[in-house]
């Protein structure tokens, strides 16, 4: 039983239909769209695996592993929290990593998730900017997932917002999109068996993307908020 729970857990957190506010987002991939750099399929397979390897391996999954290793201890995730916001340069991905991870909270605060609603109140006052990547490890934690399937479903929330992004933008078809994601799971894998480096070493090397998140606002029909 607690192996069905576990698995419905995890499938009704990686669900688009769980209102996280991340389908809002394209993270630079709208603007080099418009730009011609993203053409076609292969393009967005590129791209994301470069998010991964980029980002995600040595920000993303070392932020969501540290908040889950830390549990119920919230001073302890704020830190970790300023850390990952600090980190964050641009600032279009700083404030979409904040909104997307203030609607995470605030559904899992309403849920009942253990250590939300106070971490939450925490946020709401200004005593710490709710990155994504630490509502995450938060929410991971708090329902039991483990550690591992914590982080992939963080790697997978990444990719599947780009594909999805992709789809919308008519790049690809949702075979093209299946096929890629598929296609992730070697790599992240990989990316998987090394340690993580601690929150205050955080660091990611993303260029194209976030000078494309600072033009974006500047384009014209835009359907997305970065």
């Amino acid at each position: 039983m607690a192996e069905i729970d576990h698995a419905f857990a995890l499938l009704q957190l990686g669900d688009s239909f769980f209102p996280s506010g991340a389908a809002s987002f394209s993270w630079g991939l709208e603007t080099l769209r418009a730009e011609g750099h993203i053409r076609r399929a292969a393009d967005v397979e590129a791209f994301i695996a470069g998010q991964l390897r980029m980002r995600w391996a040595s920000f993303d999954r070392a932020a969501v592993i540290a908040a889950y290793r830390v549990g119920t201890d919230l001073d302890a995730l704020a830190e970790i929290d300023r850390h990952a916001d600090a980190a964050t340069l641009a600032r279009e991905a700083r404030e979409g990593g904040r909104r997307i991870g203030g609607a995470l909270l605030k559904v899992h605060a309403e849920m009942g998730t253990a250590g939300a609603a106070a971490y939450r109140e925490r946020v709401v006052a200004g005593e710490a900017p709710g990155q994504l990547v630490c509502i995450q490890g938060l929410a991971g934690a708090a329902l039991g997932l483990g550690e591992v399937t914590t982080a992939a479903l963080s790697a997978y929330g990444l990719a599947v917002g780009i594909v999805g992004a992709a789809l919308r933008m008519g790049v690809l078809g949702h075979v093209d999109g299946q096929k890629i994601l598929t296609r992730q799971r070697d790599i992240v894998a990989e990316l998987a068996q090394a340690e993580p480096p601690s929150p205050d070493r955080l660091h990611a090397y993303t260029p194209m993307a976030e000078i494309a998140m600072m033009r974006h606002e500047t384009g014209s029909g835009r359907l997305f908020a970065s």
